[in-house]
């Protein structure tokens, strides 16, 4: 039975840039679980690939919702990473930190150090911020590099310049003092290929001698000595040998927000009441496991147009024969973009003081709203989500089998203010679509239609198509243990039980105002000096 001091379990964004943090000591030894296999598949590193990946079993957690009244019985596909990398070897490349105000929240809900200028030196460490910057706010030193998309289309200027004439400025970086305005996305792509959290902090780590890296490796239960955490137990399948590790420090789970809480659950760590449901020995009673979950609910307007190349057309035959060589050349190519090229921050009432939508322009569209295929006509897409929803939902396990996938349910739109906000960001969608630059590219909506007027139309289209951004978070929320739904400290130690931490988006107590990668990551790097008892980064740090 080996014995490390640290058990990493999951190389997703946190655990690998973990690994390479706490591996930079060599007196630390660190072993990494990875359910999944090697990230060696060329389409992880190709960025249009993500449409190949995305949807491969092979590489991905195949999760799906529970059905929702709301969504008209639906259940929604929110597939996740799993490989090296984690859900960073799929995405959407998509950097963005959020709003400094998410994190003063979560120091005013009870987590000192988690102020936005406590935590921004982290953000700072992790990056190599390529391009234009304020070095108040940007890092040059890490070795995430994030870019700027050099590939221009007719369409995104368009949107950006309509955006301008609606009052979201056309700015450089939305990373630094302010999110309101439009422009095109920053992401973790160089040299035309995808920099996942495998090739950007894992790869390095790998070099050393105090690493060890084991894939396909499905970690089924925490090993517990009383209230201490001791090790972990793992399979390559359900019907394979059973191994044990020991962790003479700390176990570490960062296997993200769906499959932390169902592992602490199957391990007798949660809610007593589903513990004996589920004929689980109760090690630990806490019932917030697996609760608080909120995702960003995505509702993508689709419009056909006129007069313009569109992706539809350029990703097929011949036209993708050409692409693939400026790819290959080192020429901006729809190979090394984002999913969704162009961006905008908006405010969806004229009286709120900071934004609450994002959203994600495409000079292209998909089959029935879905990214995956592209449809046969000429189209461009404008997907958004409220960025702070106020719906909250539950991850649980399906049973005490280790293999069985979570149950898990967002409740998205359940609450009355979510319903009101997608309404009306599908209204501001429109008046984004139809402004004055991109109407002569328009020849008709295609979804909603636009006979959908009426808010009750409205609401309809959304419960009819909307779904997941893949931001899963909040399932072992950060806060006192006098809150009922905590899981963690702001050490992000489990309350009640030693030995053990959660480190990635599960323990965020409330949502960040966009895509979760990069919030997600700087939680690992706070972690890593929490874990060694390192004093804090100063907020001057560069």
């Amino acid at each position: 039975m080996q014995t490390f001091d640290y058990i990493i379990v999951g190389a997703g964004a946190a655990g690998c840039l973990l690994a390479h943090r706490l591996t930079q000591d060599p007196a630390i030894s660190v072993c990494l679980l990875e359910a999944g296999p090697v990230d060696r598949n060329p389409f992880i590193h190709i960025p249009g690939g993500f449409i190949k990946v995305g949807n491969d079993p092979a590489y991905t957690w195949d999760f799906q919702t529970e059905p929702s009244k709301v969504l008209n019985g639906r259940s929604v596909i929110t597939r996740m990473g799993r490989t090296l990398g984690g859900s960073s070897s799929i995405n959407g490349f998509n950097y963005t930190r959020g709003q400094a105000e998410d994190y003063d929240h979560w120091a005013e809900l009870g987590n000192p150090g988690w102020s936005f200028s406590e935590v921004l030196p982290y953000f700072k460490k992790t990056e190599n911020r390529i391009g234009q910057q304020d070095p108040a706010y940007r890092g040059t030193g890490g070795l995430l590099p994030i870019t700027d998309c050099d590939w221009r289309h007719p369409l995104c200027d368009a949107f950006i310049a309509g955006a301008a004439q609606q009052g979201l400025p056309s700015h450089v970086d939305y990373n630094a003092q302010s999110q309101l305005g439009a422009g095109y996305y920053q992401r973790w792509i160089s040299g035309g290929r995808r920099f996942s959290a495998a090739k950007a902090f894992l790869k390095p780590a790998r070099a050393r001698s105090n690493l060890v890296v084991h894939i396909q490796a499905h970690v089924t239960k925490i090993i517990f000595e009383g209230k201490r955490a001791t090790g972990v137990q793992y399979q390559a399948s359900a019907n394979s040998p059973v191994h044990s590790i020991i962790a003479s420090k700390e176990v570490i789970l960062s296997a993200g927000a769906a499959n932390t809480p169902k592992l602490l659950q199957i391990s007798g760590v949660g809610p007593v009441d589903l513990l004996g449901e589920l004929g689980i020995p109760v090690v630990h009673p806490l019932p917030g496991v697996g609760e608080n979950l909120h995702d960003h609910f995505m509702v993508r307007s689709v419009v056909r147009v006129k007069g313009v190349e569109t992706l539809n057309t350029t990703a097929r035959g011949i036209k993708l024969l050409g692409e693939i060589f400026k790819w290959a050349t080192g020429k901006p190519s729809l190979l090394a973009i984002s999913p969704s090229v162009s961006f905008a921050f908006a405010p969806s009432r004229p009286e709120l003081q900071r934004p609450d939508l994002q959203f994600h322009f495409s000079p292209g569209s998909y089959a029935s709203g879905l990214a995956g295929q592209l449809d046969d006509f000429a189209g461009m897409t404008l997907g958004f989500y409220q960025l702070r929803p106020s719906s909250a939902g539950y991850v649980r396990a399906r049973s005490a089998n280790a293999f069985d996938l979570p149950r898990i349910q967002p409740n998205y739109l359940q609450h009355p203010d979510d319903q009101q906000v997608v309404i009306d960001g599908l209204r501001r969608a429109r008046a984004l679509l139809h402004s004055e630059p991109l109407k002569k590219y328009i020849e008709r909506d295609d979804f909603p239609a636009s006979t959908a007027v009426s808010a009750e139309d409205l609401l309809a289209c959304a419960r009819e198509r909307g779904g997941t951004a893949w931001h899963f978070m909040g399932t072992c929320k950060m806060g006192q243990a006098s809150d009922p739904l905590a899981v963690v400290d702001a050490q992000l130690r489990v309350h009640g039980l030693l030995g053990l931490r959660v480190v990635d988006a599960s323990v965020m107590p409330a949502m960040t105002s966009g895509n979760t990668g990069a919030p997600t990551m700087m939680i690992a790097e706070k972690a890593a000096d929490l874990i060694r008892g390192n004093p804090p980064l100063a907020p001057e740090y560069v």
